[in-house]
Parts: C-alpha cells; sequence; structure tokens
C-alpha cells in the first residue's frame, strides 16, 4: 500500500527529510517507506482539527452517532484487507487479527451509541426562579498517541471516543503499523465524517509529542504506550495544564489458587499468554500457583508451550508469530540471559527460532527471583513466569508488588478467596476466573505507574468532556 500522512482529509506525503521503512517482522523485509511529518505539517493538522472543531462540536447527537456507526459498518466489511495489513505489519497469526478489527469495529458502535447518551443534571435550586445545570461538552481539539500492539484497536477507541464527546483529533499512531491507521483514517473519510475532524500524523514520535503536548490549541491528550515515555507525555501536558489520559504498562499477576481445574486453566493460560506473541499491556505473566498444584501446572503448563505452532502469520495452522522488531527480540533475550545468569530454571524456550524474521520461541522460567530482570520489567513478549505460594496473603502480597496495576487474574472455586481476590489486588482491571480485560463497554485504565483515567466504557466517552455549571435567575 501508499503510506502517507492523513490531514486535512487528504492523504498526501509528509514534508520532512528523514524516512521510515514499515519492516514485515516475518522475514525482516520492508513493506514500504514515507516521509515523516514535518513540525509545519503537524502545526497544519493542529491547525485543521481546531477549524473542524468549530464545527463538529455543534453537529448533533443523532448525526455523530449515525456518522461513526457507518464508520463501523465499513471496518466491518473491510475487515479481511485490514486483518492483512495488520499480520503483515504486526506479524498478528491472521485469524487473531480477523477478531482485532472486529473489536475495532465494536469501539466504533459502542461510540456511536453512547454519543447520544451524553446526559447533563439539574440541582435543585436553592431560591424560587433559579435553575442549576450540569453540562458535559467537549474538550476541544485531542492529541493521541497509539502504539504497534494493538493497531486497529487502540487508534479506533481513541478516534470514535473523541468524536463522540464532539472533539476532533490529531492522532500520531505507531510508525511501525502505520498502513492499519492509514486504513482506519479512510474508513472515517468514506463513512462521511468531515475533513479535518481526523488527522493522522507519523514521523519522529518525540518531536511530534513535543508539538502536540505543548500547543495551546491542543485541549487534551490522551497515550498508550510505555510507562516512561507516559510519564514524559503527562508532564508535558501539564505545562499548559492539559488533561491526559494514560494507558502505560503492565505486568500483570494470575493468583491460581489449588481449588480449580489445572486442565482448563492451563489450556486458557498459554493461550492467553502466547497471544500477540506477548506484546499485550494486559498480557499474564507472573503466575502464581499454590503450592499443592504447583509442580502439576508447571508441567502441563510447559508441555502446552512447546506445543504451540510459532511460524507465519499467514498459515492458519500459526498460534503465534514473530515479535514486531529487533529491539522486542534483543529485549526478550536480555532478559532470558539475565535469568540463566542467575541460575534460574528456564524450563522451555529462552532462544531465537531461525534467522529470518524476528521469532521467538514461547518461554517460561520457573520459581523466578524476584530481583531478576524479567519479574521486574515488563516482559512485553513471549516469556512466562511461575512461582508458589503457600497461603493467599503471600500471593496477593506478590501481586501487588511491583509498581503497576494495569491488569490482574486470579482463578479459584472459592467465593471467600475471590472476594478477596477482587478487593485486595490493587489493579485497575482484576478478572477472576476470566481472561478478557477490556472490552469496549467496561473502563480500561490502570493504577499506579500503569496510568492515570480510563478508556472504553461511558467512563471513556468522559474523558473527552468537561464540566460546566451554569447557574440562571429571572432577569428583573
Amino acid at each position: 500500500m501508499k503510506y502517507s500522512q492523513f490531514i486535512a482529509g487528504e492523504f498526501r506525503d509528509g514534508t520532512a527529510q528523514a524516512r521510515h521503512s514499515v519492516i514485515n517482522p516475518a522475514n525482516g523485509q520492508s513493506l514500504g517507506d514515507y516521509a515523516h511529518a514535518s513540525r509545519q505539517d503537524v502545526e497544519e493538522a493542529i491547525t485543521t482539527a481546531n477549524e473542524a472543531f468549530r464545527t463538529w462540536r455543534k453537529t448533533s447527537a443523532m448525526e455523530r452517532s449515525a456518522l461513526l456507526r457507518r464508520a463501523a459498518m465499513l471496518m466491518r466489511e473491510r475487515g479481511n484487507a485490514i486483518a492483512e495489513q495488520i499480520a503483515l505489519e504486526l506479524g498478528k497469526p491472521y485469524g487473531e487479527a480477523q477478531k482485532e478489527v472486529v473489536t475495532a469495529a465494536e469501539m466504533f458502535e459502542w461510540a456511536s451509541e453512547e454519543t447520544r447518551r451524553i446526559y447533563g443534571r439539574t440541582i435543585p435550586a436553592r431560591s424560587e426562579g433559579v435553575t442549576q445545570t450540569v453540562v458535559w461538552e467537549p474538550a476541544g481539539p485531542v492529541a493521541a498517541f497509539a502504539g504497534w500492539n494493538a493497531p486497529a484497536i487502540t487508534p479506533s477507541r481513541k478516534i470514535s471516543g473523541a468524536l463522540a464527546a464532539g472533539c476532533t483529533i490529531v492522532i500520531k499512531p505507531s510508525e511501525e503499523t502505520a498502513g492499519v491507521a492509514l486504513q482506519i483514517a479512510r474508513v472515517v473519510q468514506d463513512a462521511g465524517i468531515p475533513d479535518g475532524v481526523v488527522n493522522m500524523v507519523f514521523g519522529d514520535p518525540a518531536e511530534i509529542a513535543d508539538i502536540l503536548c505543548t500547543s495551546p490549541r491542543i485541549a487534551m491528550v490522551t497515550f498508550t504506550g510505555a510507562t516512561s515515555v507516559g510519564k514524559v507525555i503527562g508532564a508535558k501536558a501539564a505545562e499548559t495544564m492539559k488533561r491526559a489520559t494514560l494507558e502505560l504498562g503492565g505486568h500483570a499477576p494470575v493468583v491460581v489458587c489449588d481449588d480449580v481445574d489445572v486442565d482448563r486453566v492451563v489450556r486458557m493460560a498459554v493461550a492467553t499468554k502466547y497471544r500477540n506473541s506477548g506484546q499485550v499491556c494486559t498480557s499474564p505473566t507472573r503466575f502464581l500457583v499454590q503450592a499443592p498444584i504447583f509442580q502439576e501446572f508447571c508441567e502441563k503448563f510447559v508441555r502446552a508451550a512447546e506445543a504451540l505452532k510459532v511460524g507465519d502469520p499467514f498459515d492458519g495452522a500459526t498460534q503465534m508469530g514473530p515479535l514486531k522488531n529487533a529491539r522486542r527480540l534483543e529485549s526478550i533475550d536480555r532478559l532470558v540471559q539475565d535469568a540463566r545468569g542467575r541460575g534460574l530454571v528456564v524450563a522451555t524456550g529462552g532462544e531465537r527460532i531461525g534467522t529470518e524474521g524476528f521469532f521467538y520461541k514461547p518461554t517460561v522460567i520457573l520459581q523466578p527471583s524476584i530481583d531478576s530482570d524479567a519479574a521486574t520489567i515488563e516482559p512485553f513478549g513471549p516469556i512466562a513466569l511461575i512461582s508458589a505460594f503457600d497461603q493467599l496473603d503471600d500471593a496477593i502480597a506478590e501481586a501487588n508488588r511491583l509498581p503497576f496495576g494495569l491488569a490482574a487474574y486470579a482463578y479459584t472455586n472459592s467465593l471467600q478467596r475471590s472476594h478477596r481476590l477482587a478487593h485486595e489486588i490493587d489493579s485497575g482491571v482484576v478478572c477472576i476466573n476470566e481472561w478478557q480485560a477490556s472490552l469496549p463497554e467496561t473502563p480500561f485504565g490502570g493504577h499506579k505507574d500503569s496510568g492515570l483515567g480510563s478508556e472504553g466504557g461511558i467512563e471513556g466517552i468522559q474523558e473527552f468532556l468537561r464540566i460546566k455549571c451554569v447557574r440562571q435567575g429571572v432577569a428583573s
């Protein structure tokens, strides 16, 4: 496909000298390249978003709803083509990519429904002739940043949420999955959403972030990505008192109690852990297994991990594709080598597959020491850590040990245990006997270093709104 920028309703080349090549992670070959957006390009996108905001904010909720619903329909119609681009640019197995497109379309559908339900309220006044109302207003032009690991879902969630609230948006998706984002831009345009309401720029991430976050013409910032980068984005936004919604990293614990069906839990755990090669911010990583079933769980988990078919994303039998890039490959291998250097047991995996592309074996590390790199740094890859615990207090303490709190999981058939786990694990999402951490209709956001604010659900729409209180009396 032809890579470009998307500004003021036009797909056009960037004007910076620097260029970026999009790499197919399955073979390391280039899928195409494009010129970066220059400062002038980004400033034009901001200007366009501001001009479009004047009319988009006044567009009726019914009309916005219809346009978003049309975008969802087009995304479903073009699902196979978008999924193919995901598989090419990310390496996600094609079947999984198709499911991602469905979820991305659901983001637009959910937003289309909620845009008609942005309700205010009336507060009883203290005196006759006075009315007091609370009004939700669109915050204004939004700057958005999305990573590469969910290249259809994340941009769709940010675009649809902003537009539902009456905001316009300048979004910088990942340069590494630009083609997927541009297909979403085409969907938005073909759905009839006015030019300038959605703008998409690709280029030097630090430069674009600096321009967008410090611009007085941008009202708020929404970012999905690494904690270290998110803190910088949040600090820049604060300089001009912008609201910032930050969905950052995680290192998800999984508490497995001794009253569960081990076979069932292992089957689902392995499928979830190695989905998208573990490159998911909510990926279950630190498995804390109660001592009586620890040995059985480890043996079955290792066997299931070894049985996964790793390979070509377009092979229907493939269950796990490559890592996204050479940086991910090197990072995962460093974590494994640190574990080996500490004498930890790497029960399976722990090495690259072949020399073409960025494939890595599904890896399991047993009884990791808490000071090992893998136990403290988010792997963001196909590494599972399995530790034993005796008492539930110990598992909860370990689940809360790190400064992350994005997603957590637990399996038990005890109501008492499930109640404790749900209320005592410090995480934005806690899944009990369940693996789906995020849906269009549910709020998704982290505690501690995992972020601020929410995406998804009515809470996600509210992030793009500001509150105004209006008190009105009778003129004398």
